[in-house]
């Protein structure tokens, strides 16, 4: 099938002949290779066409009223499933599921209630309760510091387990916590990652997670500039700074993403909403050849224990975006 690549003015133009019953993905702000979430997102898209060869259609949303723009657009042509990435997606796939009740719909981060809808969410707190054992482990000043991208309680979610599992091995560490901003625009400025990422160093920080798209490339790149640590997020990013990425809190957005398209055009697409955390291999942190050389053996048998008491229940990581509220310390 021939493969559409569509650009900014696809939303308004695409081709009809566009092949139906083919998955379609529309990614999030940022573009799908933001190195973080959109990537996972179009890495799992790519999976699906390596693994089944079959082809899928795509867009880069460019600004907020594209969403649903492409969205139906797509619905129209044919495709199905329809998947978007990110929970702000979530108003227009409640409009336009019930535009097209006979097209599967999936959304990557957020809950929408329509019978023609996966919604796919993350124990994120979970992958960054083992992320912030690490850092903790890893710090020699016993300061470590948050980058968050947009400060939104999925972000404060990021940021709330993090300080849960640093605090769980150093109960006196401090942990700095910042937001790139209150627009999505926050999730594409890796110049103010940079900044931010700089600032907490002067105040000690040693260790910086950064949970923030493609800003976080910034962050990664200010941390190894500085000799200091990162922890990359969503994506593995450890590749990026070889030896400065102390690890990469995975979050499995290329799974779920492979997973809708194989399932829709198998005939065995299921609505409703998939929780993944630990325990389901939905969340970790990333070990390979860049990372290695940072981790001590104490360090990630505190990681694989921490991780089989979150599976038994021992460990129930806090989810800020049940009360907005960390009881492990403030998160901004």
């Amino acid at each position: 099938m021939k493969r559409f690549v569509l650009g900014l003015l696809a939303a308004t133009a695409m081709t009809a002949t566009a092949h139906a019953e083919t998955p379609a993905i529309v990614y999030d702000l940022g573009g799908k290779f933001d190195k973080s979430f959109n990537e996972a997102a179009y890495n799992g898209a790519e999976q699906f066409k390596e693994e089944t060869g079959t082809d899928y259609v795509e867009f880069e949303i460019q600004n907020e009223a594209q969403r649903e723009q492409a969205l139906r657009r797509f619905a129209e042509r044919g495709h199905s499933p329809v998947i978007i990435a990110g929970f702000s997606a979530a108003q227009a796939v409640e409009k336009v599921a019930q535009e097209f009740p006979e097209t599967n719909f999936a959304i990557i981060d957020m809950v929408v209630d329509q019978p023609n809808v996966r919604s796919v969410v993350f124990k994120e707190q979970e992958g960054s309760y083992l992320a912030g054992i690490m850092a903790a482990k890893a710090s020699e000043t016993g300061t470590v510091g948050f980058v968050g991208g947009m400060n939104v309680p999925l972000i404060s979610a990021f940021a709330c387990g993090y300080v849960g599992g640093v605090k769980s091995v150093n109960p006196d560490a401090e942990v700095i916590v910042n937001y790139t901003g209150d627009t999505p625009a926050a999730w594409n400025d890796p110049v103010r990652g940079g900044e931010i990422t700089n600032a907490q160093i002067s105040q000690g920080a040693d260790v910086v997670y950064a949970a923030a798209g493609g800003t976080g490339i910034g962050v990664l790149q200010a941390a190894a500039d500085a000799d200091k640590l990162s922890i990359g997020v969503d994506s593995n990013q450890n590749h990026l700074q070889p030896g400065s990425v102390l690890t990469s809190m995975l979050k499995r957005v290329d799974v779920a993403v492979m997973e809708a398209m194989k399932d829709g055009t198998e005939g065995e697409f299921t609505t409703g909403v998939q929780v993944l955390g630990v325990a389901e291999d939905g969340v970790g942190v990333a070990v390979d050849e860049n990372n290695e050389s940072l981790l001590t053996d104490e360090m990630m048998q505190a990681v694989e224990e921490a991780r089989e008491k979150i599976i038994s229940g021992e460990i129930e990581v806090h989810d800020y975006r049940t009360d907005n509220n960390c009881p492990y310390g403030s998160v901004g």
